[in-house]
């Protein structure tokens, strides 16, 4: 038997509670929490630069069991 597991990003106009609470409508449970960088390209002349603006949460979700 698989279990069923699906990512939520948390939205840039929502806080971490509201995914969560989003998750738990769904049916969900959150069994990971990953953060991402986010870069950005800056060129300079010849040279191109990656600078972080921010980070992105993503928890990993599992179905719940009825």
């Amino acid at each position: 038997m698989s279990k069923k597991k699906l990512l939520f990003e948390v939205q840039e106009n929502e806080t971490i509670a509201d995914c969560l609470d989003r998750m738990k409508e769904m049916g969900y449970m959150p069994v990971r929490r990953m953060e991402k960088p986010v870069f950005e390209e800056q060129k300079e002349g010849n040279k191109t630069e990656y600078v972080p603006i921010r980070q992105t949460i993503v928890f990993e979700g599992k179905k719940m069991e009825e």
